[in-house]
């Protein structure tokens, strides 16, 4: 399902976005990790346990290894520091989406059609604002959800994306088991990386004797006639 799915890259547009604080947050960092190769997928403010500015981003195919959180912690923090955005000192956290990821572009909705997701409206449709069913298409801008009616019945809502404070999906057996399968799939092909990467250096090594012209070694040479 992943893999069939065309993005648009870099330059996609998220159309679930923060406001006030983490608004200015995200407005700093978003070119930061463009550059660098990662799109924005969320940032959060929190004031528990100090401060903490979370930052949420991927590459966009989706991934996001610990070796692109540290290169991106490291780019971003100076970028925060000259440009100031809190009043107060805080701690940094850049973390990948996560299995239960947010759903932010377009690009995401279609990515997972036919998981289960929750959705939060900024105003409610049909006088209810939370949703939660079966991600079944994206039409335009918005998103086709199967859900039980007022009355228990199946039907399908369809829900404007831009119009969202928030999507994400649900952490079911399903979702949790593909991650693990495509865990394995990505940590093997690492492995095999790395082995072709040692095999390259190994073979590229010029050995110690080529093209020398093998040298008598003092005192043990033998003259003519001895």
């Amino acid at each position: 399902m992943t893999e069939a799915i065309e993005t648009n890259g870099l330059n996609e547009p998220r159309l679930i976005a923060e406001s006030g604080l983490a608004a200015r947050v995200a407005h700093i960092v978003e070119p930061a990790l463009a550059d660098l190769g990662y799109r924005l997928v969320r940032v959060r403010v929190s004031g528990l346990d100090g401060c903490t500015v979370q930052i949420m981003a991927e590459r966009p195919d989706g991934t996001m290894q610990i070796e692109d959180c540290e290169a991106a912690s490291r780019a971003l923090s100076p970028v925060l520091d000259v440009a100031d955005p809190l009043d107060r000192s805080y701690r940094l956290e850049m973390s990948s989406p996560g299995i239960d990821r947010p759903l932010v572009r377009r690009s995401d909705f279609e990515r997972h059609i036919g998981r289960e997701v929750k959705v939060e409206m900024a105003n409610a449709i049909e006088g209810r604002r939370r949703f939660r069913g079966l991600l079944t298409g994206v039409d335009g801008q918005s998103a086709r959800i199967h859900i039980e009616g007022a009355s228990g019945e199946p039907r399908e809502a369809s829900l404007p994306i831009e119009q969202m404070l928030e999507a994400k999906l649900v952490l079911t057996d399903d979702l949790i088991a593909e991650s693990l399968r495509r865990g394995r799939t990505e940590d093997r092909q690492a492995r095999e990386l790395r082995d072709a990467r040692r095999k390259h250096r190994t073979s590229s090594r010029k050995p110690a004797h080529a093209g020398r012209t093998p040298t008598q070694q003092p005192g043990l040479s033998r003259q003519d006639g001895d």
